[in-house]
């Protein structure tokens, strides 16, 4: 085989690992059962309605880091601190102005 070129078999091996999903077994209690029908129910396949409730809930995780980053970075920046004051002494002001 030349050098560079990758044999056949091996190319059809990773090519078909890279699309092939692992299969998993899982232990639910009812709780979980009954929200797996309640997805279930909206046409999902079971296999279907667990890969997303996975991703969903790695998606909203990595949501809440980012909001949690999100509002430490503010919490450290003193100019943006010291405006949020100036903004709520004004709407005090105006409040008891009324």
């Amino acid at each position: 085989m030349p050098s560079g070129k990758t044999s056949p078999t091996l190319y059809h091996k990773s090519r078909y690992n890279a699309y092939v999903s692992s299969a998993i077994s899982v232990r639910l209690d009812a709780e979980a059962l009954r929200a797996l029908a309640q997805l279930e129910a909206t046409g999902l396949s079971r296999s279907e309605a667990i890969r997303r409730a996975i991703l969903d809930s790695a998606a909203r995780l990595q949501q809440r880091a980012a909001l949690a980053a999100e509002v430490a970075a503010l919490e450290a920046d003193e100019d943006d601190r010291a405006e949020m004051l100036e903004v709520a002494a004004v709407m005090e002001s105006m409040r008891a102005a009324r």
